[in-house]
């Protein structure tokens, strides 16, 4: 799924434009960021957390040349699936919601 069909989605299920459903999925987007970029954990119950994770220096490779290349440290994006939500991915089943790869519905 894009973001574009999210605001669709969005759209389609609260009954509101697209253009303010799109406000909507941005400002969640921009306060995942900003909470992320301050260090903050954000967790979503039966969705999920996200945090940082810290990585370590390191020495890499230009897969090119084969030249050695200082990777500095830096925080990563980290999302964790709550358990509730491993258990609908992975529930026996057809889902009745489910729209099938080839986008027509069942």
């Amino acid at each position: 799924m894009t973001k574009a069909e999210l605001i669709e989605e969005v759209s389609r299920v609260v009954e509101m434009t697209r253009k303010d459903s799109e406000v909507i999925v941005e400002a969640i987007f921009d306060s995942v960021v900003k909470s992320l970029r301050g260090g903050d954990k954000i967790e979503i119950r039966g969705f999920g957390s996200f945090r940082t994770r810290q990585r370590q220096p390191r020495v890499g490779r230009n897969p090119k040349t084969g030249a050695r290349v200082e990777v500095p440290a830096k925080r990563i994006p980290y999302f964790k699936p709550s358990k509730e939500l491993k258990d609908l991915v992975n529930e026996n089943g057809p889902n009745p919601d489910a729209i099938p790869p080839d986008g027509t519905p069942m």
